[in-house]
């Protein structure tokens, strides 16, 4: 079976690791989101997050600290590659720290300016349940009237420009300011640097004359940098897809389909380079396979991130759907990762983990402390949901 993994944003989050073990999962999936983007994380500090998951409560069900998500990319790496020495080595000190403590995955993304991007984070579902969602005309309206993007309005159509001064018009500063928290803040785990509308323009101004085929190249050299120190460790560097799989803000985005991980595997053949296989971020792209996905890169994929999103009539909105359930064909994609596990020893075993719960139950309480899309009650579901799924493949046979 493959190794049930759980997000846990350490010593601060609401969820406990006795709440993660009671979830069912053995896997912590973690990072030590207190240390800067760009700064070196230390061995100490690893070694003090590892102690903290494995050892600080003895006779309890035993925990490990399988996967690092994610060592922050500096945005100077995404801007100048090669270039950006410093920041480069700093990325391999900290990938040395974690090597040396037995950490063994380590995600990572490549995204530009914004990390993961949503417009509203509690989205009411007919079931009372909130779940967060992405919605185009939102976005629409953020881009040309709030950040005011000198070059958005060339990228919309005349539809999609009156439908968003419409929702702008509509919007009370409450609504303005928390779409710029959502958009610009960072979410929680972000790997970007939380950015003020001014700060945004001017991220974006630094990135001009930057067009995938840069930014690729840009990857490219970090990896080259990077993949033999770890796979000298016997270390896999798996790279999240984007999300939402598609340019954001005239920005390229280079992780979002089957023909950009294979560019990407072509230019750094290193078996240390991997996937991070997001079933829903890669599921809002329509023309995504993602069961032939799974398959066609099956011996790359190191860590998979499951859940299932919904895309809405206009195709290009969508939200959080239940884990089962939306566009993504999850069994299909089980299937075929478990077929791939069964090929692999003990000590490389896919680690997969729920991800972006619903907030429902007691998670809904006014009073209660979560974090958007990582509520305990939520992936508690989906835990259940995928492990139920697993459970009887494997029983068929």
């Amino acid at each position: 079976m493959m190794l049930q993994g759980w997000r846990w944003y350490g010593p601060n989050d609401p969820v406990s690791l006795d709440d993660v073990r009671q979830a069912g999962a053995t896997d912590v999936v973690t990072a030590l989101h207190q240390v800067p983007i760009g700064e070196a994380w230390t061995r100490a500090a690893v070694e003090e997050r590892k102690n903290l998951i494995e050892k600080s409560q003895p006779g309890r069900s035993p925990l490990t600290w399988s996967v690092v998500e994610s060592i922050p990319i500096p945005d100077d790496v995404k801007r100048l590659g090669g270039k950006a020495t410093r920041s480069i080595e700093a990325w391999i000190a900290s990938l040395e720290a974690v090597a040396a403590s037995g950490i063994k995955i380590i995600c990572y993304n490549f995204m530009p300016v914004v990390d993961w991007c949503r417009t509203d984070l509690e989205w009411e579902l007919p079931n009372g349940a909130k779940a967060m969602r992405f919605d185009q005309d939102r976005f629409a309206a953020f881009d040309l009237h709030i950040l005011q993007r000198p070059e958005a309005p060339a990228e919309y159509s005349e539809a999609a420009q009156r439908r968003a001064r419409q929702v702008f018009e509509a919007m009370t500063q409450a609504d303005i300011d928390y779409i710029v928290t959502n958009i610009a803040s960072a979410l929680p785990g972000s790997t970007t640097d939380p950015l003020t509308i001014p700060q945004f323009r001017e991220r974006l101004l630094q990135y001009r004359g930057i067009d995938s085929n840069a930014l690729r190249q840009h990857l490219s050299e970090f990896l080259a940098r990077v993949a033999p120190v770890a796979e000298g460790f016997g270390v896999k560097l798996t790279l999240h897809p984007d999300d939402p799989p598609r340019p954001l803000f005239g920005l390229p985005r280079i992780a979002s389909s089957a023909e950009d991980y294979q560019a990407l595997f072509d230019a750094v053949p290193s078996k240390a380079n991997g996937i991070c296989f997001c079933t829903g971020s890669l599921g809002v792209r329509a023309e995504n396979d993602l069961p032939a996905m799974a398959k066609r890169f099956a011996p790359r994929i190191g860590f998979a991130h499951l859940r299932a999103t919904k895309r809405e009539a206009d195709g290009l909105s969508f939200f959080e759907s239940d884990h089962l359930d939306g566009d993504v064909d999850m069994i299909a994609v089980l299937k075929a990762l478990l077929a791939e596990n069964r090929t692999r020893s003990s000590s490389d075993q896919i680690v997969f983990r729920p991800d972006h719960g619903h907030r429902m139950l007691d998670d809904l309480a006014a009073t209660k402390r979560t974090n958007p899309g990582y509520t305990a009650i939520g992936r508690l579901r989906g835990l259940a949901e995928l492990r139920g799924a697993i459970r009887a493949i494997e029983h068929a046979g």
